[in-house]
């Protein structure tokens, strides 16, 4: 940008020199920040957060930095946890349920595996919670009272 105002390449150096020095430019912070903030705001996986990093300019190797601060089980909780809140609300088919909650995981950028291990485990809980509901449920004492409101 500067450049396209005729600005000299060297009055562009000692500017964005001095901006180092005094921390405007440190991509190690940013990319830090960036990693925290849309690993835990949005929830996305490494692959995701490396390739927006990629995308801003950011080099490789400090882009790997940052993402060290996500680790396989912080990847796999905020899948489930995704999961979870998506599941509240979805519906259709076991099937199909399964195969967007996979899906909406895969453009998040979470691998293959934790992306299926965490819809098989959410749904395992959610059927789980049904059955051991359905089971505490008194048919015969509800299907009397609705027979016999005054009792």
């Amino acid at each position: 940008m500067l450049a396209r105002k005729e600005i000299s390449e060297e009055v562009i150096a000692e500017v964005l020199d001095r901006y180092d020095e005094v921390g405007i430019i440190n991509d190690a912070a940013f990319a830090r920040a960036w990693v925290s903030s849309r690993h835990h705001g949005r929830g996305l996986a490494r692959r995701a957060l490396a390739n927006e990093l990629r995308q801003r300019g950011v080099d490789a190797e400090v882009a790997g930095e940052a993402l060290e601060s996500v680790d396989d089980e912080s990847e796999a909780e905020t899948a489930r946890a995704l999961v979870d809140r998506k599941l509240r609300t979805a519906s259709g088919t076991p099937e199909a349920v399964f195969r967007r909650l996979v899906a909406m995981l895969a453009r998040k950028g979470y691998p293959v595996g934790i992306a299926i291990r965490a819809v098989k485990e959410a749904l395992a809980a959610r059927d789980a919670e049904a059955a051991e509901f359905a089971d505490a449920v008194d048919a015969d004492a509800l299907a009397d009272q609705a027979e016999d409101p005054h009792s």
